[in-house]
């Protein structure tokens, strides 16, 4: 709490936090026995397979299923001629639990908005039948006119960008003045293209109705969200819908709630049957929106001995005209280096296209390409070592807000980073280390993603008398090792060991409405089970009753010590669990509790922040480039788990590379489809294009945060396309400023 005191288990680490601890979820995967959305079998189970639009925008014109509901084991082929009547979807950030990616019609009249939408759906007896049934669907299009280039859609003009509600446009002082007035400048385009997640688990859900009540077995990010927002498109209450997620094969923001669970469950309804509805590898191209293009301005001005006085970060992105997601590049920029004069502005240019979404850190994955690839341009400019000019340039308040850092060690971070990678060893000329035909260079960036934690949390603790907790929250696991680091934070907390403790999740029945999403999930969970765990010592002592060591105490006065209570300033006076709920009678307590408001970002700047070192070899003659180490140096506050953290850092840096050297998804601008929909097309790193990554942290405490820890699911992939493309500079003289760095703009 703002002003309070720090949650006591941030002062000293402990032997629970801090552990290495393998992930909980590990031996269910390596076994094969954790379901997976697509692994629900239901009796009478059918299977769907959907027909997807060719063209942009316009209306079915014809649309011939007879050949298709006459094909063997179909049971049903729904079309916009039979689907059951549904509302649009509540587009997420439109009401605290609404999911949906669009707000259009789904399969309920004829039009088209984007190629690629769902005009037909079939449900066979297996998923060879339906698939093929599909493939006899023939529909035809009066087609309209359609916006599907970038640049026309620029021609026609744009419009300022809203992020969550707020205007992506800040100015402080007068930066274009201050920018022509500067002794050293740097102004630059940087453009970076559209991105899929490319989950190794592509999206499905496994949907049944019983009555009036449906049932979603799904692979999402948000199951409280998609509840609520399922409700309202089939008209039902919230506590008629159940979605599932135990497991989720990656998600990196793509798996909230897009047309294909309200399709299956629209398909479930009208054959009566449950229905089991995954997308092929190309329909998540098709359904599943990305990370948009955009197109970065990044003007700086300095004094002759390095010092900003001029920030200005400007630029448009391309987004769809139901979509509420631009992206906001220029969040980095409000809050890694100070300057008294800053320009903000991100504009969007409207295009007939599908609904781009969240990709891991949004705004910052490719805000840091642009802004710290300026920075380095800044540094060659002036003849200085980029770590230094980044360290010079650290503010002291938040450069924005005015308001102080609740923890900010970054400088820290960038001298135990460069330490550590060798980075005095660094020949500052470009184009002059050589390994045989190998040109060899390194470059940096900072890494940043901000502090997030979702109000509305809460959490349920049940205490057995054999000692045993249990702990319920609407969240989810991806891989990311939230139940394994819970785990430990709760049997910490309760004074357990970690066999004694259950983390259960991903159940839209259970308390809390949680997003995986913003890296706040930790802090959310945190700051729930910490109210939880206030509510259940005030019961405890109730049912501890006047014959008990604690008669008398209050909740302040004690602690949770050795599977029980104890007087904080006399540990002598102590019960277990165990005894006071087997002298009261009583087999189990269970408790809810709900964390305060989100007020601590309001009192304070909370950021996390990374130094990057990377170092790669282009080749001379055909002009690949591979990055040969990587180093990751991070302030993140108190890491839990360094186990799953290190996989986290790991696997958020394999992302960046991804969008650093490969990852583009190619629409065809005459006319917006996706030209690239499959991993044959759209590369993603493999092992052999990662390197050893190292990742080292600082690991102090937030005193605001609770359990001290700040998210680092999206920090990782911050600033790596600018730390390789600035390596790549050094090594060849060659500044590439638009991603992906492939091999054709270094011949």
């Amino acid at each position: 709490m703002p002003g309070g005191q720090p949650d006591p288990l941030i002062l000293s680490k402990h032997g629970q936090i801090g552990a290495s601890v393998p992930r909980v979820d590990g031996p269910l995967k390596v076994r094969g026995a954790a379901p997976f959305a697509a692994e629900f079998a239901l009796d009478g189970m059918v299977y769907a397979a959907l027909k997807f639009s060719t063209v942009p925008k316009g209306r079915i014109a014809s649309l011939e299923t007879t050949q298709a509901e006459a094909a063997p084991g179909v049971v049903a082929v729904m079309t916009h001629r039979n689907a059951p009547r549904m509302a649009p979807m509540p587009m997420f950030m439109t009401a605290e639990k609404a999911g949906g990616s669009d707000e259009l019609p789904i399969m309920q009249d004829d039009r088209i908005y984007w190629n690629g939408q769902p005009v037909a759906v079939v449900v066979a007896e297996t998923q060879e039948q339906a698939d093929y049934a599909v493939s006899l669907i023939r529909a035809t299009y009066e087609s309209d006119a359609a916006i599907t280039s970038f640049a026309t859609a620029k021609r026609k003009g744009t419009e300022p960008a809203l992020f969550m509600g707020q205007p992506l446009k800040v100015e402080k002082g007068s930066a274009d003045a201050a920018f022509k007035a500067s002794a050293a400048k740097v102004d630059e385009t940087y453009t970076t293209p559209r991105h899929n997640h490319n989950a190794i688990e592509p999206h499905a859900a496994t949907v049944t109705w019983d009555g009036d009540r449906l049932i979603v077995h799904d692979a999402s990010q948000a199951v409280s969200h998609t509840a609520w927002s399922l409700g309202q498109v089939f008209g039902i209450a919230e506590d008629q819908v159940r979605v599932t997620s135990p497991f989720v094969g990656g998600g990196f923001g793509g798996k909230c709630l897009w047309q294909h669970q309200v399709l299956g469950a629209a398909a479930s309804k009208l054959a009566g049957r449950p229905v089991r509805i995954a997308l092929s590898r190309e329909g998540v191209y098709r359904l599943i929106g990305g990370r948009t293009l955009t197109e970065q301005r990044v003007a700086l001005g300095a004094d002759p001995d390095g010092r900003f006085n001029a920030i200005i970060h400007t630029g448009a992105v391309a987004m769809s005209n139901h979509s509420v997601m631009p992206e906001p590049f220029i969040l980095p920029t409000m809050s890694s280096y100070g300057s008294p004069n800053i320009k903000l502005d991100v504009q969007v240019a409207r295009l007939d296209m599908l609904a781009n979404t969240f990709m891991r850190a949004p705004g910052e994955s490719v805000g840091t390409f642009a802004l710290e690839s300026a920075i380095d341009e800044l540094a060659v400019a002036l003849g200085m070592d980029p770590v230094e000019l980044r360290i010079l340039n650290q503010p002291d308040e938040d450069p924005l807000k005015g308001t102080p850092f609740s923890s900010r060690h970054i400088a820290e971070a960038w001298r135990a980073g460069a330490e550590r990678f060798g980075w005095s060893k660094r020949n500052p000329t470009a184009a002059s280390v050589r390994d045989g035909e190998w040109l060899v260079g390194t470059g940096c960036a900072t890494a940043t993603y901000p502090y997030h934690r979702m109000p509305g949390g809460a959490a349920r603790i049940t205490l057995t008398r054999d000692g045993a907790a249990k702990v319920e929250v609407a969240a989810h696991e991806m891989g990311m090792g939230t139940a394994t680091a819970h785990t430990q934070v709760v049997a910490e907390r309760l004074g357990l060991t970690r066999d004694q403790v259950s983390f259960a999740y991903g159940d839209s029945l259970m308390p809390g409405v949680v997003l995986a999403g913003g890296s706040q999930q930790t802090a959310s969970i945190g700051a729930s089970v910490i109210a939880a765990h206030h509510v259940l010592i005030a019961e405890l002592l109730k049912l501890a009753g006047n014959d008990s060591p604690l008669a008398g105490l209050g909740a302040d006065e004690v602690g949770t010590v050795n599977g029980g209570l104890a007087k904080l300033d006399d540990p002598s006076r102590h019960e277990s669990y165990v005894s006071i709920l087997t002298r009261s009678g009583r087999d189990h307590v269970a408790v809810e509790g709900s964390a305060s408001a989100p007020l601590e970002t309001q009192h304070w700047s909370m950021h996390s922040f990374g130094a990057l070192f990377c170092e790669v070899g282009v080749n001379s003659v055909t002009g690949e480039v591979r990055v040969r180490r990587f180093l990751g140096s991070y302030d993140c506050g108190r890491i839990l788990n360094p186990k799953t953290a290190a996989s986290q850092f790991r696997g958020g840096i394999i992302m960046g590379l991804g969008l650093a050297l490969m990852e583009e998804t190619q629409l065809d601008d005459r006319n917006g489809r996706v030209m690239n929909p499959s991993f044959g097309d759209y590369h993603v790193p493999v092992h052999l294009d990662v390197p050893a990554i190292d990742v080292i942290w600082t690991d102090i405490p937030d005193p605001r945060a609770p359990m001290g820890a700040r998210g680092i699911g999206e920090i990782g992939i911050t600033g790596v396309g600018a730390a390789v493309a600035n390596a790549v500079f050094n090594a060849t003289g060659k500044r590439v400023r638009d991603l992906p760095v492939t091999l054709d703009k270094l011949l």
